[in-house]
């Protein structure tokens, strides 16, 4: 996990804060010898992934921006206007954004033994790696390591859809409300991940601070693939 003493620099703590959930899910396999895999998630690895996330600045901030924006649009008219409709609003993003990651970091993947990190290509051209990015909505990996079907990203994305239609008066009912909703959240995490393997090049690029690329034998990994 990103600690917030892995970053140096100007504004390291409040790049830290921002930066870490990008890191915080964000994994390669090391190329320098044949064979070796990364640690697994144990089961409270997984159940503090999804708690950091859940109070993660970049969290709150993006609930908050929901928010404002569904009491422009008067989104769920019942909770009203106002200071009151606004933290109606606030607390209905705030639980979206935790079941999501709850179903998705912590639920399913420990239900299916699935690894629910991003594993960065890191090398290869931009195409390769856009495409290895997109790819993550479909192909996961396993906790031991190998591919699999992403289960947890389709079980988990159309579970919190469907639980928020509970707490949502506002929200349209039926297949195609829901399905454009699961696919607004499938477009978001392809986002992320295209971000999350880009994000060391991003950083050089505009000298922000950012841990260093560990020697190789500091790698967090081992040979049996715990």
């Amino acid at each position: 996990m990103v600690r917030l003493s892995d970053y140096n620099g100007p504004l390291q703590k409040t790049i830290g804060f921002f930066a870490g959930q990008l890191e915080r899910k964000s994994v390669h396999e090391p190329h320098y010898k044949t064979g070796l895999l990364l640690c697994s998630l144990e089961l409270k690895d997984k159940f503090l992934l999804f708690v950091r996330d859940s109070y993660d600045p970049g969290t709150i901030l993006v609930t908050g921006f929901n928010a404002g924006l569904s009491q422009a649009e008067n989104n769920d008219p019942t909770f009203g206007q106002g200071a009151a409709g606004y933290g109606k609003r606030f607390a209905a993003s705030l639980a979206d954004q935790a079941s999501s990651r709850f179903f998705k970091d912590f639920l399913f993947p420990t239900l299916i033994s699935e690894d629910p990190r991003y594993y960065r290509l890191v090398h290869g051209s931009v195409e390769t790696r856009l495409l290895h990015a997109m790819e993550h909505l479909v192909v996961a990996h396993q906790d031991n390591g190998r591919r699999m079907f992403n289960f947890s990203e389709w079980l988990g994305t159309t579970s919190a859809v469907t639980l928020g239609n509970m707490y949502h008066p506002g929200n349209r009912r039926g297949f195609a409300p829901a399905a454009e909703s699961v696919g607004l959240s499938f477009l978001t995490d392809v986002g992320f991940d295209i971000l999350r393997e880009f994000w060391p090049e991003i950083t050089r690029k505009f000298k922000l601070p950012f841990r260093p690329e560990p020697a190789e034998e500091e790698i967090n990994s081992n040979p049996a693939g715990k």
